[in-house]
This record gives C-alpha cells, sequence and structure tokens, in this order.
C-alpha cells in the first residue's frame, strides 16, 4: 500500500495511530457566493463568531470572515467527523484557535487534529495536520507599497540584508513576503503570533523558492522543521510551517476551492527538514 493510501485510511478512522498527510486548502472568496456564506454562517458558526462578523463596517471585511471561518467548520467536519455546527473552538490567552476534541474521540479516528487559518484580501489558506502543529500564512504581492518598510525593519539583520540585494519595487517586496509568511507561519505553530520577535530567528532562503536554513529563536531548541513555499495563484504567496517527523507521508495535499466534497487534491512533494544554522 502506498504512503498516501495508508494516510488516507488514516485519516477515515480505520488506522488512527498510522500518519496522514498534511492537508491544506485555499479558497478564494469568490468560490462561495455571498448570499451562501451568509446562509453557511448562519447555520454553522457560533454565538461568538457570528457576534464578531456582526461587527464590520464593511461588508468586504464581513464577506472575509465569513467565507474564512465557514471553510474552517467544513474542513473539521470533514477531517474529523465533527458537524460544522458542533465544532467547539477554544483559543489560547495568545489568540490561537484550536478543536476541542470530544471525550469519546474524534468520529474520523486519531487523537489529535490541528489546524490554523489565514486570510488576505480576498484568499483563505488553511492547513490541518494529524500530528504536533501546523502555522500557515498567506499574502498578497500586489499592494501597492503597503507597509513594505515597517515589515522589513522587525526582521533579522542577516534577512534585511538579503532582501536589500534584489532590485527595488517587485523583487524587493517578493523577498519581503517570502520572508514574511515563512515567519507568520513558523510563529503561528509555535502558537506565538506576533508574540515571538522577528528578528529573533532568520530564514535563508533560496533564490526562486525553498528554505535553504533555519537559524531558531535563542528560547528553542533545536528541533527540526518543514517549510513549504507555495504561490497558489498569480501574485499570492503562502508559506507552511510544520514540525518535521520520519514517518509522515511524502506529500502535501492542496485542495483548492470550498469544500463541497472530497475532491481530489494536487500533490506536493514534502519538503526535507531544513538545516539547522547557528
Amino acid at each position: 500500500m502506498t504512503g498516501l493510501a495508508t494516510a488516507e485510511r488514516s485519516a477515515t478512522g480505520s488506522e488512527p495511530d498510522r500518519p496522514a498527510p498534511v492537508k491544506l486548502w485555499f479558497c478564494p472568496n469568490d468560490e462561495l457566493a455571498p448570499g451562501v456564506a451568509a446562509t453557511l454562517a448562519t447555520h454553522w458558526l457560533d454565538e461568538h463568531e457570528r457576534e464578531i462578523a456582526s461587527r464590520f463596517l464593511f461588508e468586504r471585511d464581513r464577506r472575509q470572515y465569513l467565507v474564512a471561518h465557514t471553510l474552517v467548520r467544513r474542513v473539521l467536519a470533514l477531517e474529523s467527523g465533527v458537524p460544522e455546527a458542533e465544532a467547539v473552538i477554544w483559543r489560547s490567552s495568545r489568540g490561537r484557535p484550536f478543536l476541542q476534541k470530544p471525550v469519546e474521540g474524534l468520529p474520523r479516528g486519531g487523537r489529535e487534529l490541528d489546524f490554523n487559518l489565514s486570510h488576505a484580501h480576498g484568499h483563505n489558506f488553511l492547513g490541518v495536520v494529524r500530528r504536533h502543529r501546523i502555522g500557515v500564512d498567506v499574502e498578497r504581492l500586489d499592494r501597492g507599497d503597503q507597509g513594505f518598510d515597517a515589515i522589513v525593519e522587525t526582521f533579522a539583520d542577516e534577512e534585511r540584508v538579503w532582501v536589500a540585494q534584489a532590485a527595488p519595487g517587485r523583487p524587493r517586496n517578493r523577498r519581503v513576503l517570502r520572508l514574511w509568511t515563512l515567519k507568520e507561519a513558523y510563529s503561528k505553530a509555535r502558537g506565538l503570533g506576533l508574540g515571538l520577535p522577528f528578528d529573533s530567528f532568520a530564514f535563508t532562503l533560496a533564490e526562486d523558492r525553498g528554505v535553504r536554513s533555519f537559524r531558531p529563536p535563542g528560547t528553542e531548541a533545536a528541533l527540526p522543521w518543514r517549510f513549504l513555499e507555495l504561490e497558489p495563484v498569480p501574485d499570492v504567496l503562502a508559506a507552511v510551517a510544520v514540525a518535521a517527523e520520519t514517518d509522515v507521508p511524502p506529500v502535501f495535499q492542496l485542495h483548492h476551492g470550498f469544500p463541497w466534497d472530497r475532491g481530489a487534491p494536487r500533490l506536493l512533494a514534502l519538503p526535507e527538514p531544513v538545516t539547522v544554522s547557528a
């Protein structure tokens, strides 16, 4: 049996202790009509989520929230077996959401399930993993000059040097967002978010795509991590951070669109754990 087939059996509960692949969903807002998103939210979101949705002044922001959070509940239902309206999502003191596991365990098997969500300017990106933690981030490159200089100021010295070596404009902005999405994904996987100073750890990146080495924060042991960079559609950059395991299936599964069913995903090679630099 292939690793992928084994992973799918794990996801459906027949072999709950076998490793499952990392699963990703990329869903632009226009994959879900506004009226449909509002209807799903009425039936699926909890009181806390509906109250947050009601606070938005602009319809575009409310729609972003509704699509993102109905996406989360739909994916969690597919992966855990807990119906969308019955999933209990709690948040840590730093605001990171977690699925509260039923006392009797997850209907689709397995003892653990972690997820992470990111959304930006009409695009939603969600990652699910069965073991350890996952962090994701998504950003749009075509955002003008909004905030790039401020972002660079948060980087480690060696990262600032690498950014400055690129030509001004689009090449430099791409380097900035590549680093930013990776840093966001890693800090979210750690459960720390912006509470982790972004100059306390650093990435060395390949010219086009891929992490060559990683210098972790001084407060963390040199644990192995896997990092994935994606451009699911032109000018939208995304990053994934997952703790490295030796026995995971050799792929990421990338789903595109709103998951009405279990459509066949695109398979992406699982990157090797990165070299940890001093």
